[in-house]
């Protein structure tokens, strides 16, 4: 049975602030006329980190969350100390053939091509109420599948909790039945 650590009131705009000022834009990477958001320096900054995790795990304290799946590969970052917070298991979903036990999985469309998404098929107890924890919102491909994931594996998709939205994507339009809770929108 999960049990919720203390943690703080859900952020502020202080909070949120400083989660944005430790996060780099970095011009033309990987390819030119990208601009890239760079969360390193977040990382790197403790004070800085801990206020996200405590932002991305405040609304759902109290929810029951049974485990917290993490996004290969920055939502493991980020997933694992949401666990933690929420008295939850974590379950990585990982790239295929990266888990070296039996899988479930769950392919999505890319712009040139399909990618295919996995977790360990005893990873989530029937029933289990799940948190999704990404890094970043873009065009919603990775998310849904891992919604669609969850639900093939018996759980029931309580959230989706994101450091940050590329609004201009439109990524949130392919989970109409989840409502991701984003800390920055950019």
């Amino acid at each position: 049975m999960p049990h919720d650590t203390a943690i703080p009131d859900a952020p502020d705009a202080a909070d949120l602030a400083l989660i944005e000022a430790h996060i780099r834009d970095v011009p033309d990477f990987p390819h030119p006329g990208i601009l890239f958001k760079d969360i390193t320096p977040l990382l790197n900054e403790p004070g800085a980190f801990s206020v996200a995790v405590r932002a991305l795990a405040a609304p759902f304290l109290g929810s029951g969350i049974d485990h917290v799946v993490g996004l290969e590969a920055r939502g493991f970052i980020f997933g694992a100390p949401v666990a933690m917070a929420l008295g939850a298991g974590f379950v990585p979903a990982r790239k295929a053939g990266k888990l070296p036990s039996d899988t479930i999985d769950q392919a999505y469309d890319l712009e040139y091509g399909t990618a295919t998404v996995e977790i360990h098929s005893d990873a989530i107890t029937p029933g289990g109420r799940v948190l999704i924890v990404d890094d970043v919102l873009a065009t919603g491909g990775t998310g849904r599948a891992a919604v669609d994931l969850v639900r093939k594996a018996g759980g029931t998709v309580v959230g989706f909790s994101v450091l940050m939205e590329l609004s201009a994507l439109r990524g949130r339009e392919k989970m109409p039945d989840v409502e991701p809770r984003t800390l920055l929108s950019v």
